[in-house]
């Protein structure tokens, strides 16, 4: 089974780094979707569908902690997945992170596996 996953960054660079990592993670890929804050991702939630989310924190307009609330209050998509891929590492803020309803977390920088190991925990291998 491919999925569909939804990359939303403020950094085109950044969301231009993520999807090939994404595509290099072995991990069955449909579509992937790009956002440049939560707003206009909730908008590409709203006509698509996503399987998992890999977001930013810090973003114009709306962050993604603000995003994520708003993903949570939605029957429609509180049931999908949001990974955040950000610098901020302290152990207090992930935690802050998860009672929002943030599934994983990805440390910048990453590596292929570091996202591979998050996609493969949260969707499964593809295998299934």
């Amino acid at each position: 089974m491919a999925y569909n996953i939804l990359i939303v960054d403020d950094s085109a660079t950044t969301r231009a780094v993520v999807k090939r990592t994404v595509m290099m993670s072995g991990v069955d890929v449909g579509e992937i979707f790009q956002a440049e804050n939560g707003k206009v991702a909730l908008d590409v939630l709203d006509q698509n569908w996503v399987d998992l989310v890999l977001a930013d924190l810090n973003m114009p307009e709306m962050n993604g902690i603000e995003m994520t609330q708003k993903m949570q209050a939605q029957t429609e998509t509180q049931s999908i997945p949001v990974v955040v891929v950000s610098t901020e590492a302290s152990t207090t803020r992930i935690e802050e992170l998860k009672k929002h309803g943030v599934k994983g977390y990805v440390h910048k920088p990453f590596t292929p596996e570091d996202i591979r190991n998050v996609l493969t925990e949260l969707l499964g291998d593809g295998d299934e």
